[in-house]
């Protein structure tokens, strides 16, 4: 298994289960270490692109005989059974991922990884009364958002600081999401500078980025 500090953070994400579903699998490598390492019976995979699921049946081409997974292909939970205990959608935009538990199912416990628009898949979760457990960045390249969540755990109360950062981001924050926030406020300070007047988008969102920022160290002491 390829252990990219991306794939190390989402394995550290997920709990011993009876059944796993990973959607949007790609080549099968989460199914594949949550089998290896006894943390679940049995895994679905499911993936828009047959030639991505062609590639993990190849992989898990064993568990499959053993009839410890079942693949399907088909648009995010569109055909995976209900009775997924745990769900890993990875990799997606946060707009397709509600999209995806929209027209699909919540399970018990959800580990979320958006590319982009991180908060309207925390407000999804909230107004449907899903409860946020861990809700953190890290970086791999790249800046990643991971938001897991759990039914039956108590609610955090998130304002609006923590729909937009995230939770932990702001009362537990950890070196990678101050670097990100540091980096973000550097190219709001150049694009306002190289355009010699108010940009009142930008100038809004260097102004959350320096909140967001105050918060994060207020909190480190």
């Amino acid at each position: 298994m390829k252990r990219s500090k991306r794939l190390q953070t989402l394995c550290g994400e997920l709990h011993p289960c009876s059944v796993f579903a990973d959607v949007g699998c790609d080549h099968g490598y989460m199914a594949q270490y949550m089998l290896e390492n006894s943390l679940c019976d049995r895994a679905y995979i499911s993936d828009i692109s047959e030639p991505s699921l062609e590639k993990a049946r190849r992989l898990l081409s064993e568990y499959i005989q053993e009839g410890r997974v079942q693949s399907f292909c088909c648009a995010g939970l569109e055909q995976v059974p209900r009775d997924a205990q745990q769900v890993l959608i990875a990799g997606m935009g946060g707009e397709e991922i509600v999209g995806i538990l929209k027209t699909g199912f919540l399970p018990p416990r959800l580990v979320l990884q958006p590319m982009k628009n991180s908060e309207k898949v925390r407000r999804f979760l909230l107004e449907s009364g899903y409860p946020i457990v861990r809700d953190y960045t890290f970086s791999d390249g790249k800046f990643y958002d991971v938001i897991c969540a759990e039914l039956g755990q108590t609610p955090r109360e998130y304002g609006s600081l923590a729909l937009e950062f995230g939770y932990d981001n702001l009362f537990a924050p950890g070196v990678d999401f101050l670097e990100y926030l540091r980096i973000e406020q550097e190219k709001c300070r150049s694009r306002l500078a190289a355009a010699g007047e108010d940009i009142p988008a930008v100038s809004e969102k260097r102004k959350r980025l320096t909140e967001a920022l105050h918060e994060a160290e207020r909190n480190l002491r």
